[in-house]
């Protein structure tokens, strides 16, 4: 099925934007709080998503492996930083960012690498135009996935530290402690992932094929489009969170089968 491309105009957007004045209107009215903070993050996405959209029209235009890799590195380098921060206890040292953006950057770069040049199949395969779309959301998934898992992790083992400690001294190995640890971590961590795939198409139709219907793409292939990057970021997702996972229990335990707790960073405070 063939259709027309339907461009909107900036007039359009800020018509849009009026439901954001009528939450910000409540907010005022019910004495919420909320209209300062309704108004901040609505500013931030707007010139994010502009100067978003200005950066990609360049690397589309510039058509540069090259820099192509470096703003995938870029994405790589602020996702080790959100699974950084999303976790209660933290690695210390460079291992904190080092583990989760590892994880990330080696399952990430894996799926996207067979997505595109064995099924998508773009020409170039490297193409911009899809790889840092795809890299984008593959990443935003995967590392939300990484992040409860490490969290789940070190705070559970911190919870039932003298539990592990009591198998390991009555003979068993480091990774028979922390195997129910292991396995709750690993829950954990493809929860969102499997939960999202189980919602789609009855609850809610993901934001991409949505706007590839509204764009003017036959239905049908816009299925087979959100089924591909559903099925590659379920992959990435379990390959980054059993990484993490796995480098975390080596990382929070040692050779000699003892827990090294210490090698964590204090929970953070509560202002």
């Amino acid at each position: 099925m063939t259709a027309d491309y339907l461009s909107l105009s900036y007039w359009d957007v800020a018509l849009a934007a009026l439901f954001l004045l009528l939450n910000a209107g409540l907010s005022i009215r019910l004495r919420l709080g909320l209209a300062q903070q309704i108004g901040v993050a609505a500013g931030r996405m707007v010139v994010q998503l502009l100067l978003v959209g200005l950066v990609l029209k360049a690397i589309f235009a510039a058509g540069s492996p090259w820099l192509t890799a470096g703003v995938a590195l870029l994405m790589v380098g602020f996702a080790a930083r959100e699974v950084w921060a999303r976790q209660e206890r933290r690695l210390a040292g460079p291992w904190g960012w080092g583990l989760g953006g590892g994880a990330i950057a080696f399952a990430g770069s894996l799926v996207i690498v067979v997505g595109l040049a064995a099924l998508i199949r773009p020409e170039p395969w490297w193409s911009p135009r899809f790889a840092l779309p795809l890299f984008g959301m593959i990443l935003g998934n995967a590392l939300t996935g990484v992040s409860l898992a490490l969290d789940s992790l070190s705070t559970t083992l911190d919870r039932e530290r003298r539990s592990v400690e009591a198998q390991l001294l009555l003979g068993a190995t480091r990774w028979q402690a922390v195997r129910p640890v292991t396995r709750r971590a690993l829950r954990s961590g493809m929860m969102p992932i499997i939960n999202a795939m189980a919602a789609t198409g009855v609850v809610a139709l993901p934001g991409m094929m949505t706007g590839q219907i509204v764009s003017g793409v036959d239905p049908t292939e816009a299925v087979k489009y959100q089924l591909l990057i559903m099925f590659l970021i379920a992959g990435a997702t379990a390959c980054g969170v059993l990484l993490a996972v796995l480098g975390g229990v080596r990382r929070l335990t040692d050779r000699r089968h003892r827990l090294r707790l210490d090698r964590l960073r204090p929970p953070k405070r509560e202002s």
